[in-house]
C-alpha cells in the first residue's frame, strides 16, 4: 500500500522535472522574435502573378533565408491585432494576429546613417505607387534627377506593387513600408529608413492592414522606442560660386582712343582718383569735358610759338630839305621812306 502512492510521487516529480527542459513558446518584442514553435509556412507564395496589368516576377524561394520567408509564428505582445510591429535589428515586420501568433515577414531596413525608431500610423495605402526621390536623395544621387516629378508605378518602380505611408503626429517624413524589385536586399541594411519587402510579401500585408493601423518601429537593438527617433539631416552642399568673366573689348572698341576726361574742382569735394571732382546727387563723379585752348593772333600753337622779340624805340625821321631832296620816290607824310 505504501509502494503505490510512492511510485506515484515520483512519477510526478519526474514530470515536473521534463516540463522544466520544454522551452516556451512565448516570442517577446524584445531579443530575436525567433520563432519556437513550428512556423506554419505556405508553399508557392513566391510564384510568378500578375497583378493590375503588372508582370510580377517569381522570387526564387531557394534562395531566400527561411528566416525571411514569410510565415505565421508564435509572437507576444499586448498590441492589439491589426499593429504592424517592425524588429530592424532581426529584419523582421510582425503583423499581429491576437491570441500569441502574428506573421512574420523579412524586411529590408535602413543602412547606417538612416536608422530610425518610434511609434507611427497608416494614413495612406497605395497599389503601384508613385516614386519621387527627394531632393537630398538627388543630391546624393544626380542621376535620379530624371525623376524629380516622380517615376510612374512599374515593375522597376523602386516602391514595387505597394506602399503604405506611415506619419507620425500627422507629419509625413517621407518613411513608408513598401515592396522592391531587389528581392535579394531582404536582411540587409539597404535603404534609406524605409523598410522594404519582397513585393509578394509587401500585396499579403497591403490586404491585411487597416487604415490608421499603428506601426512601432522598435529601437536598433530591439528594444521598445521610448519616442521618435530619427537620423540626423545630411549637411546641405554649398552652391558653387559663378565665376565672373570679365567682358572682353571687340577689335574696334580696343583701336578707338578713349576720349581724355577732365576733371572740374569743386571746393571741398574730394575726386574718387584725383583731388577734386563734380558731384551730383547720389554721389556718383560726372566727367567735364576738356576745356578749349585760347585763340591766339599767331597762326602757331601756342605750344610751340616763338618768343615775342623785345620792344625798341623807332629812331626819329629825317625831315631836313637835304634829305626831302635825296628822296627818289614820294614822300610818305612827309618822310622819305627809303630813309
Amino acid at each position: 500500500m505504501i509502494g503505490f502512492p510512492l511510485r506515484a510521487l515520483c512519477g510526478t516529480a519526474l514530470m515536473v522535472g521534463l516540463a522544466a527542459c520544454v522551452p516556451t513558446t512565448t516570442t517577446s518584442t524584445s531579443g530575436s522574435n525567433r520563432a519556437l514553435a513550428a512556423p506554419a509556412k505556405t508553399e508557392g507564395i513566391y510564384l510568378a502573378t500578375s497583378d493590375s496589368g503588372f508582370a510580377v516576377p517569381a522570387v526564387p524561394a531557394e534562395k531566400v533565408p527561411d528566416e525571411f520567408e514569410r510565415q505565421v509564428v508564435d509572437f507576444d505582445t499586448a498590441e492589439v491585432p491589426g499593429t504592424i510591429i517592425i524588429n530592424p535589428a532581426d529584419k523582421h515586420l510582425f503583423f499581429v494576429l491576437g491570441k500569441g501568433r502574428a506573421i512574420r515577414y523579412g524586411i529590408a531596413v535602413g543602412k547606417a546613417g538612416f536608422e530610425w525608431s518610434g511609434v507611427a500610423n497608416v494614413t495612406n495605402r497605395k497599389p503601384w505607387p508613385t516614386w519621387t526621390p527627394p531632393p537630398e536623395m538627388i543630391d546624393r544621387k544626380p542621376e535620379l534627377a530624371k525623376w524629380e516629378k516622380g517615376q510612374p508605378g512599374g515593375p522597376t518602380n523602386p516602391l514595387g506593387a505597394r506602399a503604405l505611408y506611415l506619419t507620425t503626429n500627422g507629419r509625413d517624413y517621407g518613411y513608408r513600408i513598401h515592396g522592391t524589385p531587389d528581392w535579394w536586399s531582404i536582411g540587409k541594411n539597404a535603404s534609406s529608413g524605409c523598410i522594404r519587402m519582397i513585393n509578394q510579401d509587401v500585396m499579403d500585408l497591403y490586404g491585411r492592414v487597416p487604415d490608421g493601423a499603428k506601426v512601432i518601429v522598435l529601437t536598433r537593438d530591439g528594444k521598445m522606442p521610448t519616442g521618435l527617433k530619427l537620423p540626423p539631416p545630411a549637411p546641405k552642399k554649398a552652391k558653387p560660386v559663378p565665376e565672373v568673366t570679365p567682358a572682353l573689348a571687340s577689335p574696334a572698341d580696343a583701336a578707338t582712343p578713349e576720349t581724355p576726361v577732365t576733371a572740374v574742382a569743386t571746393p571741398g569735394v574730394a575726386a574718387a582718383d584725383g583731388p577734386m571732382s563734380t558731384p551730383v546727387p547720389g554721389g556718383v563723379l560726372l566727367p567735364q569735358p576738356a576745356a578749349a585752348p585760347e585763340a591766339t593772333s599767331s597762326t602757331v600753337p601756342a605750344a610751340v610759338a616763338a618768343p615775342a622779340a623785345p620792344a625798341t624805340t623807332a629812331p626819329a625821321a629825317d625831315t631836313s630839305p637835304a634829305a626831302v631832296a635825296a628822296c627818289a620816290v614820294p614822300l610818305v607824310n612827309g618822310v622819305c621812306p627809303q630813309g
